[in-house]
């Protein structure tokens, strides 16, 4: 359903035709300032063609500038299904980046899990690059932007699906769905940083928050082996404290890693020599050691837990046969005894 243009919107076609008139960098920032107080005083959303335009609240922005950031700083966005939350990271002074927002998913579509066909109405999993010509104003629900699915991994697994979305509306048959008002920030967030110069931003969508209790609790699902790749991405964005470089070999995700000959990565085809940087392999490969080990103690820990539990259900089932066999011989003995009686005054009393 198309929505109509709101007086906001009307405002947004004059400051840009001030804006081709006088093109100049005050006329701009005028325009700009004027435009995002004239809609600070109004409720409600841009509408209309001009939603793309919606600007960050001055609260926004403020909070960007008390963490060391800024708008037009290169940004990345997290996902976690389980737990139905979409953080916005962005990059601060010392290169890295921090936590700026999260934002509860109003809902997707599916389980956990990755997403394998068209039609499936599962919501993907992995790592993902968003451009700017991925980013849709126009969209039938309100704002989105495109994941890029399938990338280069789910083609290698010869996975299939379109359009796969962040979007507002809060209506979801595949996509991560936001109520308008979140994705008109998240997508103003967005479309700043592409204004920063910033190429891309990083979208990391994982099952659950990765540590080795959330893993140990699915150490029997057949995502297993799936999810510990993703975990591996996980902390090697964790040790860089930012966005991971992630390429394919071998159907698996591999990350900050380049092939010894130069060439392009194939994604179907085992891995060639690959180029790693030692400092931050030792730093991942710490972290993943701590991992591992407490995920080996989770998963014992749920084992004995799940023994015990089939140890007393086997229990409970014995005593219920014991008591059924009891039954059944006291029933029986007084059938016999019953039948004796009878023989014994039938001879006495109906005998021969």
């Amino acid at each position: 359903m198309r929505r109509k243009k709101t007086g906001v919107g009307q405002l947004v076609n004059l400051m840009d035709f001030l804006g081709r008139l006088v093109w100049s960098p005050l006329a701009k920032m005028f325009a700009a300032l004027l435009l995002g107080t004239l809609v600070s005083a109004c409720s409600g959303l841009i509408e209309g063609e001009d939603r793309g335009l919606q600007p960050l609240s001055s609260q926004t922005v403020s909070a960007l500038e008390a963490m060391g950031s800024s708008p037009g700083e290169a940004m990345m966005v997290r996902i976690y299904k389980q737990s139905s939350e979409l953080e916005v990271w962005k990059r601060v002074g010392d290169g890295t980046f921090k936590l700026f927002k999260t934002y509860a998913i109003c809902t997707f579509s599916g389980e956990l899990g990755p997403k394998i066909f068209e039609g499936d109405r599962q919501s993907p999993e992995g790592f993902y690059t968003v451009t700017r010509g991925l980013m849709n104003p126009r969209s039938q629900y309100y704002l989105a932007f495109n994941l890029g699915f399938p990338n280069k991994f789910d083609r290698a697994h010869g996975r299939t699906g379109s359009n796969i979305m962040v979007h507002g509306d809060c209506s979801s048959r595949g996509c991560y769905a936001m109520t308008d008002e979140q994705v008109a920030e998240i997508y103003a967030l967005a479309r700043e940083s592409f204004s920063g110069g910033n190429r891309s931003f990083q979208v990391q969508v994982y099952p659950f928050r990765m540590t080795p209790e959330n893993l140990a609790a699915h150490y029997s699902s057949p995502n297993l082996a799936y999810w510990q790749n993703l975990k591996t991405g996980f902390d090697h964005s964790e040790v860089l404290r930012g966005p991971t470089n992630w390429d394919v070999c071998n159907k698996e995700y591999v990350f900050d890693v380049r092939a010894a000959s130069g060439q392009p990565l194939d994604a179907e085809a085992a891995c060639p020599v690959l180029i790693r940087d030692a400092s931050l392999e030792a730093r991942v490969d710490a972290r993943q050691r701590a991992d591992r080990a407490a995920f080996e103690m989770a998963v014992a820990s749920i084992q004995a837990s799940e023994l015990q539990r089939q140890t007393e259900a086997q229990r409970e089932a014995d005593k219920a046969v014991a008591l059924a066999q009891r039954s059944e011989a006291v029933n029986q003995a007084g059938s016999n005894l019953g039948d004796a009686i009878g023989g014994f005054f039938g001879g006495i009393f109906g005998g021969n």
